[in-house]
């Protein structure tokens, strides 16, 4: 884990350079060789039926490359029609070197991930449901561990919120999984006017990939250990999309912590099959909660930035008071953004706010002296009454 799985889940899919064009297009056949430690890829273009493994092993040769110890672990390969109206083929040969753990990144594209078959004969049933609670992993930031410790830690604690659900399956019927996205997973460029610039080294397109790829993570790791899996997102004040002079200009669901959750909802769907059980949530247009059931509880969805540090009833009563809102049948109010474990209750309800991912914000500890308890929650619930509860964490 570290720099190699970082590196992983930012790769993206670099199209082919583009040769001179010559003065006959249907001969310009041209082959490009790339080397990265322990891979390398071979790019032939020419007729079909001369493209072929052979001569991309050639090629290597050709480079200084021992053929013998380097190994074909994959390609991929597209036609057109030339002028002539005969038929070209472009093949991109991926090697390893032999005796190497190496590899091609195995998250390419989104529809390379989802195509797998992640079925299985049967699916865990059952009334209960069981929460999955993060947010606030704040992508791109080099407060602390930076972002090699949010992506390990955050990995590392999905990890460990599947293996306790598979231990408190042992004892209670789960039949609902649920994730909760709770805002906050770039670090983003719009919430402080910009000032953090300099402390952000990932682009914003990097942390919203990563974001996308971890949410495609979690998905894939909980589809096959229940009959129904959801999750849901809502927007955080460092994944609005766009701000002007310090104040959003835009509605309020337009959130980069969102839309990473809608492009894996898009994606599930070329996989009916292996996860067409799975649900996916974010608010409505222009609203900034996600309001579900799960499991007979109903489940508030808000980043927290819209009330001030433990006013969370306050504000959760005011929305209640408003009849059209979903927020007055709720049992549960789930949240990030104040970066620290909290539950609270009041009477029949319930609030809980998992701690941030990130292992400290430098201007907070700089401030009070604290650094961060980084982490996730788990929780079983049914029937409006969520009364295990469990921090997870990972060293």
């Amino acid at each position: 884990m570290g720099t190699d799985l970082l590196k992983e889940l930012l790769d993206k899919p670099v199209g082919p350079q583009i040769p001179a064009r010559k003065t006959s297009p249907e001969r310009d056949f041209t082959r490009q060789v790339e080397v990265a430690g322990d891979v390398a890829a071979v790019t032939v273009r020419g007729l079909k039926g001369d493209v072929n493994e052979d001569l991309a092993v050639a090629h290597l040769q050709e480079r200084g490359l021992d053929p013998d110890g380097w190994k074909v672990t994959g390609f991929r390969s597209s036609e057109w029609t030339m002028p002539n109206g005969e038929t070209g083929l472009s093949t991109r040969f991926t090697f390893v070197r032999v005796g190497s753990d190496a590899g091609p990144p195995d998250i390419d594209h989104l529809f390379d991930r989802i195509s797998r078959d992640t079925t299985v004969v049967s699916r865990p049933t059952g009334d209960y449901g069981f929460l999955v609670l993060l947010g606030d992993m704040q992508f791109g930031k080099i407060d602390g561990d930076g972002v090699e410790g949010a992506l390990r830690r955050t990995i590392g604690c999905l990890d460990r919120a599947s293996d306790r659900l598979l231990q408190y399956s042992d004892h209670v019927p789960i039949g609902h999984v649920h994730l909760g996205w709770l805002g906050d997973h770039i670090e983003g460029f719009a919430s402080q006017g910009g000032a953090n610039v300099w402390r952000t080294p990932l682009t914003l397109n990097e942390q919203i990939r990563l974001t996308r790829r971890v949410m495609l993570y979690a998905m894939e790791l909980f589809a096959p250990l229940a009959s129904r899996v959801s999750m849901a997102a809502v927007p955080g004040n460092h994944g609005e999309a766009v701000r002007l002079a310090g104040k959003g200009v835009t509605r309020y669901d337009d959130s980069h912590d969102t839309e990473s959750l809608i492009a894996v909802a898009d994606a599930a769907r070329l996989n009916p099959q292996a996860f067409g059980h799975v649900d996916f949530y974010v608010p409505e247009t222009d609203e900034l909660t996600v309001v579900l059931d799960v499991a007979g509880t109903v489940v508030a969805h808000a980043h927290g930035h819209q009330w001030r540090p433990g006013k969370h009833f306050g504000w959760w009563r005011g929305q209640a008071f408003n009849r059209k809102s979903p927020m007055h049948q709720a049992d549960l109010l789930v949240a990030g953004h104040l970066h620290h474990e909290q539950t609270d209750t009041d009477g029949p309800r319930t609030f809980i706010q998992p701690p941030a991912m990130e292992s400290e914000s430098t201007w907070w500890r700089h401030a009070n002296g604290t650094t961060g308890a980084p982490g996730l929650i788990i929780a079983i619930t049914r029937g409006g009454e969520t009364n295990i509860k469990e921090l997870v964490r990972v060293e």
